[in-house]
C-alpha cells in the first residue's frame, strides 16, 4: 500500500511507440496503488510497443488521443522516457502544446530519462533545477536548464530523474507532488 493518498486524482501519462516499459509500468502502477486514475495519451491511436532497453516488450493500448486530451481534465502529467519515444514525441505539436498547458496551469509534471526532451521543445525549461538521463545534459543546458545529476530533482512542481534505477524515489516525489496540487512557481 502506497504512504501517498491521490485518491480521485487523474493523471495524464503521455507516451508513444518505443516507450522504456518500466518508465511507464512502474509509475502507473505508483500512482494506481496511492489510489489515483492514471490515463495513457498518445498522439497515436491502438496500441503503443513498449521496449526493454532495445528489445521489444509488451504493448499498450492508448486511452486517450492527445489531440482530444485537455490538461484542465487532469491533475498532473507523467512523461516516461525511451529515447525512440522521446524523440518523436518532442516534434509532435500536440504533445508539445499538452505538456506546455500543465506547467501553464500550474500543475505537476514528472518526467524521467530521456522525458524531458519533450520538455525542452515544449519551451517549459528555462531557469528549472532539473535531471535527466546524462546524454540529455547539453540540450538541457542549451535550453536554459539548470542540470545537476542526481536520483530525483524537484522544482516547483516539476520532478525529473534520470534512468530506470531511480524509479524508487521518481515515484515516490511524482507522488508526493501530486498529492499536493499546484505549484505558483511551476509555470511556462
Amino acid at each position: 500500500m502506497s504512504e501517498h493518498n491521490i485518491a480521485g486524482k487523474k493523471v495524464a501519462f503521455l507516451l508513444t511507440d518505443g516507450v522504456e516499459q518500466v518508465e511507464l509500468t512502474s509509475p502507473w502502477n505508483a500512482v494506481k496503488e496511492a489510489g489515483g486514475q492514471p490515463v495513457l495519451v498518445s498522439p497515436k491511436s491502438g496500441k503503443l510497443q513498449g521496449y526493454a532497453g532495445t528489445e521489444k516488450g509488451e504493448t499498450f493500448a492508448v486511452d486517450l488521443p492527445v489531440a482530444e486530451a485537455n490538461a484542465a481534465d487532469f491533475d498532473a502529467l507523467v512523461i516516461p522516457g525511451g529515447v525512440v519515444n522521446a524523440d518523436h514525441l518532442r516534434v509532435d505539436k500536440g504533445a508539445q502544446a499538452f505538456a506546455r498547458a500543465f506547467f501553464e496551469q500550474h500543475k505537476p509534471v514528472a518526467s524521467i530519462c530521456h522525458g524531458p526532451w519533450l520538455l525542452i521543445d515544449a519551451g517549459v525549461v528555462q531557469g528549472r533545477n532539473m535531471t535527466s538521463y546524462h546524454t540529455l545534459r547539453t540540450d538541457l543546458l542549451n535550453a536554459g536548464a539548470n542540470w545537476t545529476d542526481e536520483e530525483v530533482v524537484v522544482d516547483q512542481g516539476l520532478v525529473t530523474s534520470r534512468n530506470p534505477h531511480d524509479l524508487p524515489a521518481f515515484n515516490d516525489k511524482m507522488l508526493e507532488e501530486i498529492e499536493e496540487g499546484g505549484h505558483a512557481g511551476q509555470t511556462a
